[in-house]
Parts: C-alpha cells; structure tokens; sequence
C-alpha cells in the first residue's frame, strides 16, 4: 500500500515568510525521483528551484502559478511506494481551482518519517512550525445567490448578499478582487453551489472601469455584479480619485521587498547626503593602463566599478564609522569587522543589491571578476538569497543610467551608500589652467547617527582624491 506524504514549502531561509509560486515543474501523476526540483517559486530575495525530499508520484499540488504561499503551507503531495501500486491512483490537481483546502491535508501524512526520503533538505523541511499565514478557507453553506424572481417592471435580477462567509476559495482570485476594491459578498458566484470564480470577479471589474453610461445600460446576469453594487464595491476615497482604466501593480516578490526595504530606511534612518565633484582622468588612465597591461592573452577587464569598489574598500578602513549598523533596543552603534560590499544591479526583474563577501580582503580584479558572477546571476535570476543579504556597505553606480548625481537611499540596515554618476568630459581647472577632464560626481548618503559630517566629509575626500590621484590609493596599500 502507498503511503501518502504532504510536502510543505520550506524555510528559505534569510528570514523569509512566504513565496509565490513561479512555475510548477511536475505535473499530477508525474513520478519524481528524491531531491528533484518540483516547482520554481519567488521569494523576496531570489528565485528558487525547490527539490523534494520524497520520492513517488505526485498526487497533489496546491497553488496555481501565481499563488502566494506561507512557509509551511502544502505544496504537494507524494505517493511513496510502488509505481504500480500509485501510478493509476494519482488525485487531481487542487491546486487548478477545483476548490480544495490547502490548508488541511485530510488524508494525508504529514510526514512520519516511515518513508524514505534525502535527508538533505533545505531549512525547514519536515518541521511542525504552525503556517505562518493561511490564505485558503473552505467556504460555507450560506454564499450569495441570485434572487429567483425579476422585479416587477422588468428589472434584472440582483445578486443578494447572504450574511456568512463568502464563497470564494482560492487566493488569486480573493487577491484580484481585493486590488480592484470590490466587495465579494455582492457578487453571485457561477461556479458549483455558487463559488464565486475568477471570471465572475473580471466580469465585475469590467464593470468597474466602463463609464456611468455604459454601465447603467449593461444587463447583469448571475456571476456579475448589478450597477449599484459595483458603484458600492468601488476603492473608499481615502485611496484617491483613480481614471478609469488605470494599472494596478502588485507591490510583491522582488519589488514589494525594495519597497519595504526603501520606506523602513525613510523612516528610521535620519539620512544627509553630501557630494563632490572629481576629476577622474588620471583614474581612467590608470584603468586603460591595467587592462592593456596583459595584452590580447589578459584576463577580464577592469571595470571602473571595481576600481571604484576596491578604493571604498581602503575608504572604509580609514573611516570606519561608517562600515557599521545601529542596534535600536540596545541604543548601541555596532562597527562590523568585515566589508561585505554590495552593489546595484538593476535586471529585468527589478533592482537587486548582490553582495561581494570579504571585499576588504580582495583587490581590484578578484572584486571585478566577483561582481561579474553576481550580475550575471542577477539577471538569470539564479542570486541565492544568502548573495542578496548581509552587506554592510553599497556602492551605486547610477552613471550607467546616464546621469550626473542623485541621492542615495541607504540600503538598511546599513549606515551609508556612495553614489557614482557618469564620467563624462567637462571644463576643468588643471595646473592652473581650463582643460578639458573626465568629471565625475560622487554624493554619499549617510546615517547622521553613526557619525558627523566632519567623518563623512572626509571618508568622500579621500575617495575623490582616490579618484583624482590613484597614487594615494597605492601609498595606503
């Protein structure tokens, strides 16, 4: 006999809490050997391949693509056993909407240990943490329903709402209507005892974005919402007139965690920024003499943000107020011993900060090479998210945008960001005299908490001179 065990979406790691659901790589009745990867999801972080531990026949999944699940919720569920024994006993797939509960698991083992599994799993496998956040409810027997009769005069029927929980099962489709500001309990479901489905929930917002005219002169019919009960479903006007049509945009995965990334910097970090203007001409002429220095036969090229992370780097340790943290309970400033420098790497997916470990103890073309690895990984979103975490300082280079100077938003929780703006050729004065010179801007954002503008002035001059005279890099090596 088989035995049938639940797979739960693992601990990621990182402080992470829940994931979405990318891309299922098994289909129901699929046999999947142990440790194969059977779904792709998207954390905060990183995208992730997630291997099972058991090895069987899937009988289960939960989540369409698209879900967003908690750690711990189920994922899928595993026939361990023969193939003869589980092949033809494959169940359908609850996660395509056929309403069942991901939540409960009836039937099911949560993993007794009996079966045979990797052994080698990711954090959190096999734990009996609580989930940390439902999103699926069976619904009950009391669900909106459309009245039997028309109205005298013709009028359509409406869709009335009976007190209770609403029928609506899956997570997409409670998200869609939350986004668009309807309100469930007026919709009449056309699905099965009268789930309210997704279609029911687009028809409604079609509804929603039509004028006035066009509305009033709709027919509603069972699964949409009547006029009035659309007009009363509309966002409250604390949310701000929104024009017909407009874009909504989940704030989720990789841009929801800068979001909340950026607004809890705002908040908590009392930020200045300062900025200087240098002329890097000597700086280019010193990368044009590394590279060429090898010949046709040389390794990867030095680009100027290694050079320029390589000159942080020496920054740092001479000012190294501002390789630090602030720890709010204890009231304490906390210098970190190591130079984890992170970087802006903006890919498709959006902005990602990967992080160069120990850049303090790598010169300029091990940093290079590393920060090529990183980027490259960032844009195939293959970044773990132990790449994406623990930096303690980061360098922007928005010059690759085209752009002079900007402010920095400080990566929290750490105490500063450095700015690099494009290099571009400007009047200068040199030797006395107006030349033509590669100009660049450099602004440092910093935490006024960890130190004064007396320190942060002069961690930017030394980099400007690092800049200007690369000779004074060397004398400090």
């Amino acid at each position: 006999m088989a035995q049938v065990l639940e797979f739960k979406l693992p601990d990621l790691g990182e402080g992470l809490t829940e994931a979405e659901i990318v891309r299922w790589l098994v289909e129901v009745g699929d046999v999947v050997a142990i440790d194969q990867p059977v779904v792709e999801v998207e954390t905060a972080k990183a995208m992730v391949e997630v291997p099972c531990p058991y090895g069987g026949v899937v009988t289960a999944r939960f989540g369409e693509e698209g879900t967003e699940l908690p750690v711990g919720a189920p994922l899928l569920t595993v026939a361990v056993g023969s193939q003869q024994e589980t092949g033809s006993g494959a169940g359908p797939d609850t996660g395509s909407g056929s309403g069942a509960d991901a939540g409960t698991g009836t039937g099911v083992d949560s993993g007794s240990g009996a079966a045979e599994s990797s052994g080698n799993v990711l954090v959190g496998y096999g734990t009996g943490a609580p989930v940390a956040r439902r999103r699926r409810v069976r619904p009950e027997a009391s669900v909106a329903r459309v009245s039997a009769g028309a109205p005298a005069g013709g009028a359509t029927p409406v869709p009335v709402a009976e007190p209770g929980p609403v029928a609506v099962v899956s997570p997409p489709v409670r998200k869609l209507a939350r986004q668009h500001g309807l309100d469930l309990r007026k919709l009449a479901g056309s699905g099965p005892d009268g789930l309210i489905l997704r279609a029911d929930v687009e028809a409604a917002i079609r509804m929603l974005e039509e004028p006035a005219t066009s509305l009033s002169a709709e027919v509603p019919t069972a699964g949409t919402a009547t006029a009035a009960g659309a007009a009363s479903a509309r966002p409250s006007a604390a949310r701000g007139a929104v024009a017909s049509g407009a874009e909504r945009i989940p704030l989720r995965g990789v841009r929801g965690a800068v979001a909340d990334k950026l607004a809890r910097s705002r908040r908590e970090i009392p930020d200045a920024t300062c900025w200087v203007d240098a002329d890097a001409t000597e700086l280019m002429a010193a990368r044009a003499a590394m590279n060429g220095a090898g010949g046709p036969s040389a390794g990867p090229k030095v680009s100027v943000l290694a050079l320029m992370a390589r000159i942080c780097t020496a920054a740092l340790a001479r000012f190294p107020e501002l390789n630090s943290t602030v720890d709010l309970e204890a009231r304490e400033i906390v210098r970190l011993p190591e130079v984890h420098l992170g970087f802006a790497a903006q890919t498709d997916r959006g902005l990602v900060v990967p992080v160069v470990r120990d850049a303090h103890n790598r010169n300029a073309e091990s940093i290079g090479a590393e920060i090529t690895r990183l980027t490259e990984a960032a844009r195939a979103g293959r970044l773990t998210p132990a790449e994406l975490t623990g930096g303690t300082f980061t360098l922007n280079n928005y010059g690759v945008f085209g752009v002079d100077g900007s402010t920095p938003i400080i990566n929290h929780p750490e105490a500063a960001m450095l700015g690099v703006g494009r290099i571009v050729p400007k009047p200068w004065v040199h030797g006395g005299e107006l030349a033509v010179r590669q100009v660049v801007q450099l602004s440092l954002t910093f935490d006024h908490r960890v130190c004064d503008g007396g320190t942060a002035g002069g961690f930017l001059r030394y980099i400007a001179d690092c800049v200007e005279q690369p000779a004074v890099l060397l004398r400090t090596l």
